[in-house]
């Protein structure tokens, strides 16, 4: 006899799936009931059918509904239980798969057709932005329905503008209003209504940055950064005296201060994951495991974790999405839909990884490109390689620097020991260089960045710390002095430049030795990297490497 919590999809050929996640904290329990109405082409999912038709059905409607239609008409309708806890209701979700891509927002000519409300426009168009990117067409819209979601683009897309929009039309100052002006349940003193996780400082400031250019300096208030290496006590006063209305912290201070009762989450509407992919580290897990136990749950609601769920939104961000963030999603959200540019498809047609079959054949699994790493690279890129002994590779980095006549140059380096000493050499031939690592402090590493913003640096020399979320959309070169671990740090340290749009140059400097590395890490990306040499002031493409095969 089959369980209640599983429907046998027919009409097609479809493996029974399991309906129910459960993680090792048991935190959802519920009873789903879906027809699945995929075609099989497995065609993409346009804005305008996302949630756009739905209705709670009564339960003994439920209970006498049990006729599964075939699939293959794109006249029915794709119907999924709501949010979890609301056991006793079904809701009905229509999808239109058959309505052209180009009907739907994907290519905004402005925010008002992705529903901002014209208080936030102003604000954009004080700043600048006047025409939504891709990834935020097709991001805004699916979020302002309420829907949990992954964003993926490549860095540099827009990501943080794209969920930033959809919670402060919702929360805060700028929100929309009821025709009485009162904003519904959305006050001031609704406690904290959004919490934004992010795995380094830099990108917590750089995301409290983004919020307060639109909110203004007369509402910074309405956020607060919660990070390692600042002031508990006056953090904890801050937030007292301020009361937030979104909070943007680190996985180890957000979970601290949760602890100790100083960071009350339960009726948090929001929950951003930046750099998830990150955040699902082994250094994060013990600090993840109690964010999502307690943002946006009610406290002592008994022992059934699903009395304790409320309409928590989730969102996730990352330029590259692994399986292992498809898992979470399942387990943590509820019918999350992954959104691309110009692609918005719900998780269950994401197949899970093939196994890997060690071969002794070069053209194994990880010669493979990877479709996710080649979407996390900004388009507008150029990258290179130089072959270069240990001890001339940083004034290798100071003939790319002249001969591309870069402005904004970041530099990474593996190992933290070894920054002071480049800066040293850079400083020594007349170049402006600083240093940035997490051994700084919190004041240093403004200083420096703020320094580097403004054209005080030209060469920015870091780490891994820098790979993620630093913004600086002028960088035109970035230089891997100390070779990426794998492909997806490449993609990350990439990302630096070319953001917006804009053209960028990516240059890897890599002894005999290590030639293999970048190599590798092409057949991975799928991308061509040159070999070059500078001769003379300028780059010169070594011939024989000029089309390296990509092919595997």
């Amino acid at each position: 006899m089959m369980s209640a919590r599983f429907l046998v999809l027919v009409g097609e050929s479809f493996p029974m799936r399991r309906a129910l996640v459960s993680s090792r904290n048991a935190w959802f329990h519920s009873s789903v009931h879906c027809k699945n109405q995929v075609e099989p082409r497995n065609g993409s999912l346009s804005l305008s059918s996302i949630g756009l038709k739905s209705e709670i059905e009564p339960k003994d409607k439920i209970q006498s509904d049990k006729v599964v239609k075939p699939l293959g008409s794109s006249s029915e309708s794709l119907k999924k239980k709501g949010k979890l806890g609301h056991i006793n209701e079904k809701k009905v979700v229509q999808f239109s798969l058959k309505q052209p891509i180009e009907s739907a927002p994907f290519a905004a000519n402005s925010f008002s057709e992705l529903g901002v409300p014209q208080v936030l426009i102003e604000r954009l168009e004080n700043v600048g932005f006047n025409v939504p990117t891709d990834v935020q067409s097709a991001a805004i819209p699916t979020i302002l329905k309420k829907h949990d979601v992954i964003i993926q683009s490549y860095t540099g897309s827009g990501k943080t503008l794209a969920y930033l929009l959809p919670i402060l039309s919702a929360i805060g100052p700028l929100r929309n209003r009821d025709p009485e002006g009162n904003g519904g349940d959305g006050g001031r003193n609704s406690g904290i209504e959004a919490v934004v996780v992010a795995p380094s400082r830099e990108l917590g400031m750089q995301i409290v940055r983004e919020f307060e250019k639109i909110l203004g300096m007369e509402n910074r208030k309405v956020v607060q950064q919660l990070v390692g290496g600042a002031n508990r006590t006056r953090q904890e006063e801050a937030l007292k005296k301020n009361k937030p209305a979104i909070v943007v912290g680190t996985p180890g201070k957000i979970a601290e201060l949760s602890a100790s009762g100083k960071l009350r989450t339960h009726s948090c509407r929001y929950l951003v994951l930046d750099e998830v992919d990150e955040l699902l580290s082994f250094n994060f897990r013990e600090d993840m495991h109690r964010i999502i136990d307690h943002v946006g749950r009610r406290a002592g609601a008994g022992a059934d974790p699903s009395s304790k769920r409320i309409e928590r939104q989730l969102i996730m961000v990352s330029a590259t999405v692994p399986f292992s963030v498809v898992r979470a999603a399942r387990s943590w959200g509820c019918e999350p839909l992954l959104v691309q540019a110009k692609n918005v498809v719900p998780l269950e047609s994401i197949p899970p990884p093939k196994p890997v079959i060690l071969s002794e054949s070069s053209s194994g699994p990880s010669s493979t490109p990877s479709q996710a790493s080649v979407e996390s690279l900004p388009p507008g890129l150029k990258h290179y390689y130089s072959v270069a002994r240990l001890q001339h590779k940083v004034d290798t980095l100071r003939k790319c620097v002249h001969a591309l006549d870069a402005k904004y140059v970041i530099a990474f380096m593996n190992h933290t020991k070894q920054l002071k000493d480049v800066v040293f050499k850079l400083e020594a031939r007349g170049m402006k260089a600083a240093e940035l690592h997490g051994d700084l402090g919190k004041l240093a590493r403004s200083t420096t960045l703020k320094k580097f913003k403004n054209g005080e640096v030209r060469v920015l020399v870091t780490n891994e710390l820098s790979a993620r979320g630093l913004d600086v959309p002028e960088c035109d070169l970035v230089v891997n002095i100390g070779l990426p671990t794998d492909s997806t740090h490449y993609a990350h340290r990439a990302g630096r430049t070319g953001r917006l749009g804009r053209k960028g140059t990516v240059l890897t400097i890599c002894e005999e030795s290590e030639l293999f590395v970048v190599k590798k890490m092409q057949k991975q990306l799928g991308i061509p990297i040159a070999c070059c040499d500078f001769t003379d002031g300028k780059l010169l493409v070594t011939k024989e490497e000029k089309t390296l095969s990509t092919s595997v």
